[in-house]
């Protein structure tokens, strides 16, 4: 009897020993595919270069987005890609269905449009434009999906399913995303999951960061005007000072982060403009004052914190100071939240092209905002960022240049996340 369970007991170490090689070798075999797409797609780095640097070129902006638009469909066109226009007025979405039968679908996001900052570069592909320069990127990122469609274009037995290549207008205004949506986005164009990517001038090349929950801050906008008297600047208690209103205001705001917030959470309040007076008459009080700026926040809670608050120190201070206040508060758009299952799926890619450890799966949650939290809105799905390394400016910045290195990576990422979700049973 002990033979026979040594026997066994043997057996069973050899055919663990022989799962583990095909598990091993299944292992190394995919990190070889995927090293191999890597130097695929660097072979079409200077075509993606041409295309980036004309679309460089060429900025334009919010849902002025016309030669963009007539650029990214007409390669998506010479690619085999059926292609629909004018989706949300300048938005394009490609649809690319594999070779064999799949009944999976998603949705890849990239931004087109540009800034009003004066470029400040010596490129030879410097924005033609005065006054206008791609400041955050949204050149890269569509040449990012161009590239990805024309890969899968050319390989659509590596996937099974339908993807729909969407390029949006009107990022920065934050008011694309609800445009297309409000299109009928998603009823004309049915998918699983919905995913985006941004690029980080504070990541290095090859590295991705990410995080399931919130991530990215749902913004606002506010402007206060003070009323008084105006005056003499020799004689001011003779007048209301909106100047002196207004310093204790700027001052207060603060307090509503620091006293109004919990600890927990987050929250900017900054102040961005201050209009009033002339500097050509120094010795008049002026009778009317506006400053106005930006907040940041994750949760409802906080944002109606926030509004209710700037509301009442503006009326309470300039009741005192003997002064009237009117104060205009806008949301501009939801915080960016992705899904866990689709966040999972979406480091997974990642950590399969670049490595476990080029990859941060819990990043810090980020104030800036994006548009894309939309989308999320209405669809599951995952928003990631991707290192440009920090040697061309921060984004909005006037030196701000995307980097050209990083491309093939955001490719990468795309192809990968395409060939992980519509998957075949082929290596």
């Amino acid at each position: 009897m002990y033979c026979r369970l040594c026997v066994l007991y043997f057996f069973t170490l050899i055919l663990n020993g022989i799962a583990l090689k095909e598990v091993d070798s299944n292992v190394r075999k995919q990190k070889t595919i995927d090293n191999n797409l890597l130097e695929r797609l660097r072979a079409m780095q200077t075509e993606l270069n041409v295309i980036r640097h004309d679309i460089h070129a060429h900025p334009e902006t919010a849902m002025k987005e016309i030669r963009t638009s007539a650029l990214v469909a007409v390669k998506l066109k010479q690619w085999g890609i059926n292609v629909t226009e004018k989706v949300g007025k300048m938005g394009v979405v490609g649809t690319l269905k594999s070779d064999e039968l799949g009944y999976g679908s998603i949705g890849l996001r990239a931004d087109m449009d540009a800034l009003e900052i004066n470029e400040q570069n010596n490129l030879p592909y410097i924005s033609t434009i005065p006054g206008l320069m791609h400041a955050c990127g949204h050149d890269g990122h569509t040449t990012m999906l161009l590239g990805a469609a024309k890969y899968l274009a050319e390989h659509r037995d590596s996937f099974r399913g339908t993807v729909h290549f969407i390029f949006q207008p009107a990022e920065e205004k934050e008011n694309g995303a609800l445009t297309m949506i409000n299109d009928e986005l998603f009823d004309r164009f049915p998918m699983d999951a919905i995913y985006g990517l941004h690029n980080s001038a504070g990541i290095s090349v090859g590295q991705f960061a990410t995080r399931s929950g919130p991530y990215m801050a749902a913004s606002g906008t506010w402007i206060v005007t003070f009323r008084g008297t105006g005056g003499h600047g020799a004689t001011p208690h003779l007048a209301t000072d909106v100047t002196i209103l207004l310093a204790q205001f700027i001052v207060s705001l603060q307090t509503i982060v620091s006293r109004n917030v919990a600890p927990m959470d987050a929250a900017v309040i900054s102040v961005g403009v201050i209009q009033s007076g002339s500097f050509s008459s120094l010795n008049v009080l002026p009778s009317e004052i506006r400053v106005g700026g930006t907040t940041r926040s994750y949760t409802r809670e906080v944002r109606d914190t926030i509004e209710r608050r700037i509301q009442e120190l503006a009326q309470g201070l300039a009741t005192s100071f003997g002064c009237t206040a009117e104060v205009v508060f806008h949301r501009k758009g939801s915080p960016l939240v992705n899904d866990l299952l689709s966040t999972q799926r979406a480091i997974k890619v990642a950590e399969t092209l670049v490595g476990p450890e080029n990859v941060d799966g819990n990043a810090a949650p980020i104030m800036s905002s994006e548009d894309f939290a939309e989308f999320l809105v209405k669809k599951a799905g995952a928003f990631i960022s991707m290192g440009i390394g920090n040697r061309n400016g921060e984004l909005h910045s006037p030196t701000y240049n995307f980097n050209d290195n990083a491309t093939i990576f955001g490719v990468g990422y795309w192809v990968s996340l395409v060939q992980q979700e519509l998957h075949t049973s082929k290596l």
